[in-house]
């Protein structure tokens, strides 16, 4: 009789591992250690945690993409043997190595885009959580993918992936984008205008990093996650609708022609998505408590408004205009939150700042990650000079 084999470990690159996804990630990677080997690590600047990390997993080799963390003294603790590099190719070259099966990038904003086309390119399986990839670059990164290839790691969109399975694309109806309507839901436009950073940064369901936070509070997320559907799933804005569902149990849903809907329920956990694009097709017992649906009480539903939430209604255009302009929208919604987190402009300066940029350009059919780089940076200088400017 043979001796049995003991399965090979899926072997992990996470870049962006010290925010809030990739601290998730690892929290799997932990409880899951016989069946997820992490030989790879990225940080920005967080040197400290990316040490400890590398230590507690025996990672092989760390990246700092900020250039002036090459001399950080916690970098003296790293283990013999780990190769360590910085800059913003670094995250990418760790991710290419041979040893790497799939790559979860949470890197937070349109850095994202490079490392996710060279996932792409290179054949590995790609683990998204930067909807900005998608955003930013679909036109290019889609036509990369292979069937399985792309896993989305964005609750909605991990949610939508799995009402599909077993179902004939082309008899679907509509995809109900779920919103949690952020800690504003209800309130004006006169309202929002005098909201503070505090009350933006307390979320009623998720555990999130400050960008995405703030994000979430405009409905911008959800304008972001709409065009990432749209590019992921293959669809038309119009087959796209945002619902809000304000207790974030249902993560999306997906009707079918013949009045069917399918809905994926369960924790407002991340944990639970990201897991899944670790096991996919298979399925681990689970990171996050049960929902038991006894006791939840009632889901409650409503529309989005978004003369209030105009950060929704933009994205809608950039969309719907494709091209260049969700470029704009992205880098001039990251400047402009930045500033908001900073006190340099109100709540609801952040959309008038973004269309603005957004009026000013010409959209043109996107051609290369190197154009999408030019007009990115273009946007976020006319988008400081507008924060500049606000009184």
């Amino acid at each position: 009789m043979e001796a049995s084999q003991t399965p090979a470990r899926k072997r992990i690159a996470i870049l962006g591992c010290t925010g809030s996804i990739g601290t998730q990630a690892l929290d799997v990677c932990r409880q899951h250690a016989d069946k997820l080997e992490v030989v790879a690590l990225s940080a920005h600047r967080s040197a400290r945690k990316l040490v400890d990390a590398a230590r507690e997993f025996g990672v092989a080799r760390v990246a700092l993409t900020d250039e002036a963390c090459r001399h950080d003294p916690a970098l003296a603790d790293l283990p013999a043997g780990v190769e360590a590099s910085f800059g913003p190719q670094a995250a990418v070259d760790i991710a290419l190595a041979d040893d790497v099966d799939c790559v979860l990038v949470s890197i937070v904003g349109a850095a994202g885009l490079a490392a996710s086309a060279a996932v792409l390119k290179s054949g590995k399986q790609l683990a998204l959580a930067n909807k900005e990839s998608l955003v930013v670059g679909g036109d290019l990164l889609m036509p990369l993918a292979r069937p399985g290839q792309l896993l989305p790691v964005d609750s909605e969109h991990a949610a939508i992936f799995q009402c599909y399975l077993g179902e004939r694309a082309d008899q679907a109806y509509a995809i109900w984008l779920t919103c949690s309507g952020g800690p504003f839901f209800g309130r004006s436009r006169n309202e929002l205008a005098r909201v503070t950073k505090d009350e933006a940064l307390e979320h009623p369901t998720w555990n999130m990093g400050a960008k995405i936070t703030i994000d979430s509070a405009t409905l911008m997320n959800k304008g972001l996650e709409k065009i990432e559907a749209h590019h992921l799933f293959g669809v038309d804005m119009d087959f796209i609708r945002v619902v809000i569902q304000r207790q974030s149990k249902i993560h999306s849903m997906v009707e079918y022609q013949d009045g069917s809907v399918i809905a994926h329920l369960g924790a407002s956990d991340m944990r639970i998505p990201i897991q899944y694009a670790f096991s996919y097709p298979d399925r681990w017992s689970t990171p996050a408590p049960r929902v038991d649906f006894r006791t939840l009480g009632s889901l409650d539903f409503a529309a989005p408004d978004e003369e209030a939430f105009r950060c929704l209604h933009l994205a809608d255009i950039a969309g719907r205009t494709g091209g260049t302009l969700p470029c704009v929208l992205n880098a001039a919604n990251e400047v402009a939150v930045a500033g908001f987190l900073q006190g340099a402009c109100r709540f609801t300066d952040i959309d008038a700042i973004v269309e603005a940029c957004m009026d000013e350009h010409d959209a043109q059919a996107v051609e290369s990650l190197e154009q999408l780089a030019d007009i990115d940076a273009a946007t976020r200088r006319r988008a400081a000079q507008l924060l500049a400017a606000r009184p």
